[in-house]
């Protein structure tokens, strides 16, 4: 009977954990669609009346030109299919792993996961979560975490690589030239996106073209702010100089705001490390001064229900931690 109790309890725990997990995934996506709706209607001129009427001629055309340029790469995104978004992840991580290949990989690390787990004598009930979660879970961590990687350190140099095309326009270089200075001379993963894009052009695609394939190896919002403005710049005319130093000047900015928010949020982030983490050490000082009375944790089949029950409920705390101090600038 207390034995019925404590696993009625662990399925609740691990219910509402599933909830609170799924809450903090969708929360995000919720509020960065607000946002980019936002973002729209500023660049639009719809934000107020006053600026409706003053958004006439050319910088109307150029507000309604970036308008629909972001509604359609938000399209273009919520369309793609999952084969398509993990290939696309696959790039943005910096690998050339297939897709075919990249699962294979999961299949058979679940598969290792799965035999150490029965090696280990465990409770086979736990088999199917735990080789699931290291096989699939575990790759799909590694991929955000070189895709964030990746990200950070394009955007670190983008501002420099978009200050080289402005000093090369001043001086009467073209933007082609300009692309093949960036694709040379800037640190990785900048000329590797810049290169792609000079040889995309070199095969015969459009400036245009050649920047969407771009943003299939890094998907940043500086990056699709710069193909967007390229692309108008080309059909309208106008200053491209002035703009994109405008453009420099808010990636700089946004840094500058990031590494604040950083420093703000340092104390938070330490905190949480701490309160997560003090779980696992209390236990190791308890099993280092009396290992008789964790014993029966970790051998009795109540134990290893308990121990499975506090891993989903402590990680579903981690997590959620996790998302509130995790400011997107």
């Amino acid at each position: 009977m207390n034995l019925g109790i404590l696993l009625f309890l662990v399925a609740g725990a691990v219910f509402v954990s599933v909830i609170a997990v799924t809450f903090a995934l969708i929360l995000p996506q919720i509020k960065a669609r607000a946002n980019l709706k936002q973002r729209i209607s500023v660049a639009s001129g719809n934000a107020s009346g006053a600026e409706a009427t003053r958004g006439i001629g050319a910088d109307s055309r150029r507000r309604r030109d970036i308008q629909s340029r972001l509604r359609q790469l938000e399209d273009a995104k919520t369309k793609k299919s999952f084969a398509a978004n993990m290939r696309e992840t696959l790039r943005q991580a910096g690998l050339r792993l297939t897709l075919r290949n990249y699962f294979l990989l999961c299949a058979g690390l679940s598969v290792v996961t799965a035999i150490l787990y029965m090696t280990m004598g465990y409770h086979l009930l736990g088999i199917l979560p735990v080789s699931i979660t290291v096989g699939f879970g575990l790759p799909r961590y590694v991929l955000f975490y070189l895709t964030k990687s990746r990200i950070n350190k394009f955007t670190k140099n983008f501002a420099n690589a978009v200050d080289i095309i402005v000093r090369g326009v001043k001086s009467g270089l073209p933007v082609g030239e300009c692309l093949k200075i960036i694709a040379t001379e800037s640190p990785e993963p900048v000329a590797g996106v810049f290169l792609e894009i000079v040889e995309s052009q070199t095969l015969g695609l459009t400036l245009d073209a050649s920047l969407e394939r771009a943003q299939e190896q890094i998907k940043t919002p500086e990056l699709q702010f710069f193909a967007i403005v390229l692309a108008i710049q080309g059909q309208t005319g106008g200053n491209l100089a002035d703009t994109l130093d405008n453009l420099s000047g808010i990636l700089r900015d946004r840094k500058k705001m990031a590494d604040k928010v950083k420093a703000l949020s340092s104390e938070a982030k330490s905190s949480a490390g701490i309160i997560g983490s003090l779980p696992f050490l209390i236990t190791g000082l308890l099993y280092l001064v009396n290992p008789e009375y964790l014993t029966p944790l970790f051998t009795a089949d109540l134990g290893k229900i308990m121990i499975a029950g506090g891993l989903v409920w402590m990680g579903a705390g981690v997590f959620i931690m996790k998302q509130m101090i995790n400011f997107k600038i």
